[in-house]
């Protein structure tokens, strides 16, 4: 690839030169680049005077393409106004058409660009895995990329139906659920043996070869043949009564009563297609919710709800294409995928889409049949998850609008930061930030900073948000000294009573930024939630009605950041205790620290391990698993 970039509109020091903003002038810029392009495929990029990226585009020729942006004719509102702020673009061209498309979904995910479908999704899936790295293979729930060796199934949309389904199998077929490392260690069977959930294969009750048959089933159960195994058991559970072998019989029964669990729990019942991904589209005022449902040998494995941001104007079609192509960003496409409504350049979209899951993508959208019936399933739920959210989202503004007025801000508050503190007697201080605005949470927007300043006294809470509030507006006047954008905040709360609003006060008079309101939020007297006292700069303390909605919406922001604050710091002391004993032992870096907490799963595992097991890990040596043994056995 070789970028060719337009060069923004100069800056003289000490000066800001702003064009008027025009048609005109945007379609000026554009022109002068076309007479740049090639006709290769490629993916532009246009930015906007503050270098923001506006849009980002692909093209089968880039110098036609971009070229239909310097006439008005044909073009719609949006897409006017989008040159009208344009003052350069960028340019990336590719070998092919496909990289461009892939290209082009990667950066939408990355830029956020303004004026493109964005699809935010910030969680995957879980999958459940057989593991294939032991001779008694595991099954567990998994998420994240598929690194480690063994079976995958899914993905779920519900961790709840995975937590379901990965003890259902554990019960019926009796499955272990310990580690590796717990496992290689037990001498004798654990409570779960005892009461008839595990068949105890850590000390030698069932064979390799018996517990491979389970876990066959269990696989089998995944793959949507749990009727062939129902049946199967059956015919044991008969054969053992035959041979008056009632033990086994009895046996056979309970697994048979345990799967039944599992075929009763399912959504629906198995369908006359295999593996299939479903997106149903819904619109209302210029709002779309987009029903995800996935289908894996024909059982449904849950559905998911994405509400992508969007210009009001933009079709159906391209609102679903630019989403599956960023839903398959970092995912791998089934060979099906069912839609509600015609996606734009749907034979580019199924090259690349093929291209990526390396075979064949079919794309329909059904009229009849049981393919048609589950969409139209799917777009019910849009309909239903949208009014839903545009409900929530009218609640959310009448709360807005009541913060707004308490508070006596000039506009209902479209981003609230609310910050924290957390740590033990000052060690492993972070501070936390969390936003809030009409959506709800704005989880993306979440930010920790590690407390840095050394002269602080260990539980210096006044220091600890000085310090936040300080980096936190050092950066954001530096990244945005014109305060444009969603970025700036509207309000800020802070966990706290007169000492920390004082810190704050302080802090945003030195940055020069004293146009923010600033409240503090308190527990009353004994600490009772409900009693929260508010502090205002250059106001006396104040109570809310305890039935307030506002009062309950001010104190959810509170438990939220603290939340996310306890959490955060937990994690972080959980870290460096493990980096702490590890780190002592001699030739231990990174990958080797990694290996053995992979292998072992805890850092006391570890300390416990004997020679011989040590030297089992992957990248340890005799010398270096010596030395391991030696650090935690007061060896020489």
């Amino acid at each position: 690839m070789s970028p060719e970039i337009a060069p923004p509109p100069i800056r003289p020091e000490g000066a800001v030169i702003r064009p008027p903003v025009s048609f005109e002038r945007g379609a000026g810029v554009i022109g002068r680049v076309v007479e740049t392009l090639p006709l290769s495929p490629g993916v532009y990029r246009m930015l906007n005077f503050d270098g923001d990226v506006l849009y980002v585009g692909k093209a089968r020729q880039l110098r036609r393409r971009v070229a239909n942006y310097t006439s008005a004719s044909g073009l719609p509102m949006r897409i006017r106004r989008m040159i009208a702020e344009t003052a350069a673009m960028e340019i990336i061209t590719t070998h092919t058409e496909v990289e461009a498309l892939l290209l082009e979904a990667n950066l939408i995910k990355k830029l956020l660009p303004r004026y493109n479908v964005l699809l935010r999704d910030d969680k995957s899936f879980l999958n459940i895995l057989v593991t294939g790295d032991h001779a008694f293979p595991q099954l567990t729930k998994h998420r994240g990329a598929r690194t480690r060796k063994g079976d995958y199934f899914g993905p779920f949309a519900s961790a709840g139906s995975v937590e379901r389904t990965v003890q259902a199998l554990q019960r019926t077929f009796q499955l272990r659920t310990c580690t590796d490392a717990m496992f290689a260690s037990r001498t004798r069977p654990c409570l779960q043996y005892q009461i008839k959930r595990c068949c105890a294969p850590c000390v030698g009750k069932v064979s390799e070869a018996e517990y491979a048959d389970l876990i066959d089933s269990s696989r089998a159960v995944l793959s949507g043949r749990s009727r062939d195994i129902h049946d199967k058991l059956n015919l044991q559970m008969a054969a053992a009564a035959a041979e008056l072998e009632y033990e086994a019989a009895a046996k056979f029964r309970d697994r048979l009563r345990a799967l039944s669990t599992i075929l009763a729990r399912q959504d629906i019942n198995t369908l006359d297609f295999g593996d299939a991904d479903i997106f149903a589209l819904a619109q209302v005022g210029g709002q779309s919710c987009l029903q995800v449902f996935f289908f894996r040998n024909g059982s449904n494995y849950g559905n998911r709800a994405y509400y992508p941001t969007h210009d009001d104007q933009i079709a159906p079609g391209e609102i679903l294409a630019s989403f599956i192509a960023q839903f398959y960003d970092e995912r791998t496409p089934p060979p099906l995928l069912l839609l509600s409504d015609p996606v734009e350049e749907e034979a580019w979209l199924l090259e690349a889409l093929s291209l990526k899951a390396g075979r064949k993508i079919a794309l329909q959208v059904p009229k009849r049949g049981s393919k048609a019936d589950v969409v139209k399933h799917a777009v019910t739920n849009a309909k239903d998850a949208l009014e839903r959210r545009l409900a929530e989202s009218a609640t959310q503004r009448k709360l807005l609008e009541g913060v707004a007025q308490i508070f006596a801000l000039s506009a209902p508050p479209q981003r609230i930061e609310v910050y924290d503190n957390s740590h033990i007697q000052g060690t492993n201080a972070i501070g936390a930030m969390i936003v809030a605005g009409p959506e709800g949470f704005q989880k993306n927007a979440y930010r920790t900073w590690t407390i840095k300043n050394e002269e602080l006294t260990p539980g210096d809470d006044f220091g600890m948000m000085r310090e936040v509030l300080s980096r936190r507006f050092a950066r954001a006047l530096k990244e945005n000294p014109e305060r444009q954008g969603g970025s700036w905040p509207d309000l800020l709360v802070i966990d706290g009573g007169a000492g920390q609003l004082s810190a704050a006060v302080k802090v945003m008079e030195e940055a020069g930024v004293m146009d923010v309101p600033i409240v503090c939020i308190a527990k009353g007297h004994d600490r009772e939630s409900g009693r929260e006292d508010f502090y205002r700069p250059g106001l006396a303390p104040f109570k809310l009605p305890p039935q307030d909605p506002v009062l309950y919406y001010i104190q959810r922001l509170r438990d939220e950041a603290h939340r996310f604050a306890i959490g955060t710091h937990r994690a972080k002391r959980q870290k460096s205790q493990i980096k702490s004993e590890l780190d002592e032992v001699a030739g231990i870096g990174p990958n080797r620290r990694r290996a053995l907490l992979h292998h072992f799963g805890s850092v006391r595992a570890i300390t416990r391990a004997g020679l011989s097991d040590l030297e089992q890990v992957p990248g340890i040596s005799k010398t270096v698993a010596k030395k391991i043994y030696d650090h935690f056995h007061g060896g020489a």
